[in-house]
């Protein structure tokens, strides 16, 4: 059981670059099989602030983690479950079981936060609390729902080689907004999620053409 910031329940995170120095110190205090779990991470980011796992899940969503098998639909769904708990106004996430359980090898966490910190660094330059009212309701609920459409819209894209980039860091961008209490970068979210629409509105009938026949229309 990892020690440390693994028992957080209030988030430290304040940006992109905090979040991966939590999830650095709880790969460094993982079990000696070298396995981390889904609970790991949550405990890294704090389990009762809902900016920091929208971060956490967006950040998984556009990093090598997701050469896991099944990590893509896995994390949009937990986006999904995170983010209605918001609309419905619940004070602390709730996470299932079984997601929780889910673990995979501490190197892929590893690689995914040595390629993502220098970019973090030039990011966290440009974040800093303004227009707050777009972080806090009601547009924190509105912010919810996009999320949701962007983990929609990840499924079908999960079966394009990176499609799900562009819906994963709209919900990146989401999470970083709502952490910072930064309106701006809640703003190049949406511009995020309406270019992975875009995209899957072009991939469509390609997105079709990989599935059994009669799964989905074409246009």
């Amino acid at each position: 059981m990892a020690t440390g910031v693994g028992h957080a329940l209030v988030s430290s995170v304040r940006n992109l670059s905090t979040l991966l120095d939590s999830l650095l110190e709880e790969a460094c205090s993982v079990r000696e099989d070298g396995q981390i779990s889904v609970r790991d991470l949550l405990n890294a980011v704090g389990r009762r602030t809902y900016g920091p796992i929208l971060l956490l899940l967006g950040f998984i969503a556009i990093s090598p983690l997701t050469i896991i098998p099944g990590a893509t639909w896995l994390v949009a769904l937990l986006i999904v479950v995170v983010a209605v708990q918001i609309v419905f106004g619940r004070k602390y996430p709730w996470i299932p079981r079984k997601a929780l359980e889910f673990e995979f090898q501490r190197e892929h966490l590893e690689r995914g936060i040595a390629v993502a910190a220098p970019w973090a660094k030039r990011i966290d330059r440009f974040v800093r609390p303004r227009f707050d009212v777009l972080t806090q309701p009601p547009f924190a609920q509105l912010i919810a729902l996009i999320c949701i459409s962007a983990a929609l819209v990840s499924f079908p894209l999960g079966f394009i080689p990176f499609g799900p980039v562009l819906p994963g860091l709209a919900v990146l961008l989401f999470g970083l907004g709502l952490t910072a209490r930064d309106g701006m970068v809640i703003i190049a979210a949406a511009a995020s999620l309406a270019g992975a629409i875009f995209l899957l509105f072009r991939l469509w009938n390609r997105i079709v053409g990989v599935l059994p026949d009669g799964w989905l229309p074409t246009i």
